[in-house]
């Protein structure tokens, strides 16, 4: 039998889930695409991130997957920030100190835990939202 604390752990990870229901791989090569396109010295939060990359409100799922990432990726994974600006990675920590410095040397000062979104946001000029295709499934 299963359990109840079973199902709800089930549906608390669906929630953070993608709302598409395209394969991970899928939503992993649009988040991808979209976090790659960042420009140097711009930021985007997780959320606005998810957006961009078609995956409606999966700001936490993005978050898992950048802390995936490979330690050697190429990807500007440092410009993304929780919401309102917030770094959400410790000062303290191996990765918030290299958040930190990258950011820096783009020209994006850090106070205290923040960066100013309102100035240094990305305003993508995507006409329309990374597209995934449907599940034909």
């Amino acid at each position: 039998m299963e359990s109840i604390h079973h199902r709800e752990s089930e549906a608390a990870q669906d929630a953070c889930r993608p709302a598409s229901a395209t394969s991970a791989s899928e939503r992993r090569a649009a988040l991808y695409a979209v976090l790659a396109g960042i420009p140097q010295g711009y930021l985007l939060s997780y959320g606005q991130l998810a957006e961009l990359a078609g995956l409606g409100r999966a700001a936490r799922w993005v978050g898992r997957e950048l802390a995936l990432l490979p330690d050697d990726s190429q990807l500007p994974w440092h410009r993304v920030v929780a919401a309102g600006g917030r770094l959400s990675l410790p000062a303290d920590s191996l990765a918030g100190q290299e958040q930190r410095a990258r950011l820096a040397a783009e020209g994006v000062p850090v106070l205290g835990a923040r960066v100013d979104l309102r100035r240094y946001g990305w305003h993508a000029t995507l006409k329309a939202p990374f597209a995934l295709a449907p599940d034909t499934d």
